[in-house]
């Protein structure tokens, strides 16, 4: 996939478990699991949003462009 999310990372930097996040975000740890292992079709932005607030962060840290066939995907 084109997108990779990176959210593991942001959470290693800021120190934050994901429990933490999701609680503050309003949604499951699963789904925040998921959401961390890009096993997600997309994000509400309202979601993005309460996760960069929280991460003191821009949705920029968190979703990266690969273009498909790039071997650092």
């Amino acid at each position: 996939m084109p997108i990779v999310i990176q959210l593991d990372v942001m959470l290693a930097r800021r120190k934050v478990k994901s429990k933490e996040l999701a609680e503050y975000v309003g949604i499951t740890e699963v789904n925040m699991s998921l959401l961390k292992q890009g096993k997600v079709k997309g994000v509400r932005f309202e979601t993005l949003e309460r996760i960069c607030d929280f991460l003191d962060c821009q949705p920029g840290d968190l979703l990266v462009y690969v273009p498909d066939g790039d071997p650092a995907s």
